[in-house]
């Protein structure tokens, strides 16, 4: 099983909602054959929680304009993990330290990686392609 085409619609949108407030490193994983409860992760990094609650905003907005509401969104108040569970993608926001701290990119490394649309701007994000891991 691989995610949905409507599951890759909206990693793509979310992705562009992050790369358009900045955010770092945004790399998404097709979890669909090790879970059954999500098909993909997006993960993106702030480098403070001011960003991190601005790109959670900009992700909730332009997921809405395309008809997708959050299940459940947790960790706005501290500001370092923010999840938004959208039942298809899970997309986590995280402060840099949290990213490098639980290095969900180590965990999830044998998933495959996702491709991201060409006018997503990871500031950080290592010339688009996949190390393997």
């Amino acid at each position: 099983m691989t995610a949905t085409d409507h599951a890759l619609e909206l990693v793509h949108a979310a992705a562009r909602a992050a790369g358009d407030k900045l955010a770092q490193k945004i790399i998404a994983f097709d979890v669909s054959e090790q879970l059954a409860i999500t098909d993909a992760f997006v993960l993106a990094s702030a480098t403070n929680d001011r960003q991190v609650k601005a790109i959670v905003d900009e992700v909730e907005d332009r997921l809405r304009e395309i008809g997708a509401k959050p299940i459940r969104r947790e960790g706005e108040r501290d500001g370092r993990w923010v999840l938004i569970d959208y039942g298809e993608i899970v997309v986590h926001v995280q402060h840099e330290e949290e990213r490098e701290f639980y290095a969900l990119e180590r965990l999830w490394r044998d998933c495959p990686v996702i491709a991201l649309p060409a006018d997503v701007t990871g500031p950080s994000s290592p010339s688009g392609a996949p190390d393997g891991g």
